[in-house]
């Protein structure tokens, strides 16, 4: 099953994607951290992520690039947090995939998806504000659309967040879960 988890800053998608693993019933859980440590802000979020996940059974897997290279343990439930970040990274990073940064962050997704019984992947929801962005922000907004975009349409469920409530855009049925497992 792939679920994708969105929504703005401070929503509480973080938590609600911790426990839509939880939910998914005893595996191996792995955490994929995207956000690259590179100021004093990003290490106090990281912190506070690890505090979030502590005691819940994760395994943490740094990756700021390169999803497609990551190999995982068989059947585990892998939670990608978060594509925002790995979206700026491929874009921005030396090592990263720069113009085609939409195929690999695509082509990594679909790596995971082969390798998992589960994913869950957090995005931010960016796209609400009335502001038109041009040069690099543009074209990270137009990035990140096409990868939500299309990850939604491959998702079984799409959730977004709002103020710690879960609306759900897309659902997939308790019951069809019990019977693919």
């Amino acid at each position: 099953m792939l679920v994708l988890v969105t929504g703005g800053s401070g929503s509480g998608k973080s938590a609600f994607a911790e426990n839509r693993v939880l939910s998914l019933g005893e595996a191996k859980r792995i955490y994929i951290a995207t956000m690259y440590p590179f100021d004093k802000e990003s290490h106090k979020r990281i912190d506070r992520h690890r505090a979030m996940r502590a005691g819940k059974g994760f395994e943490t897997i740094e990756c700021y690039t390169g999803l497609s290279q990551i190999t995982l343990p068989e059947d585990c439930v892998v939670l990608l947090e978060c594509m925002s970040n790995l979206t700026a990274n491929e874009m921005f990073q030396q090592e990263g995939a720069h113009e085609d940064t939409v195929n690999a962050i695509l082509s990594g997704v679909q790596h995971l998806r082969e390798q998992v019984r589960h994913a869950v992947i957090v995005s931010n929801e960016i796209f609400s504000e009335a502001v038109s962005y041009e040069g690099e922000t543009g074209i990270y907004q137009k990035f990140l659309g096409e990868i939500n975009q299309r990850i939604a349409a491959e998702a079984d469920e799409v959730v977004e967040v709002v103020y710690g409530i879960p609306v759900y855009h897309k659902k997939i049925r308790a019951d069809i879960i019990k019977e693919a497992e």
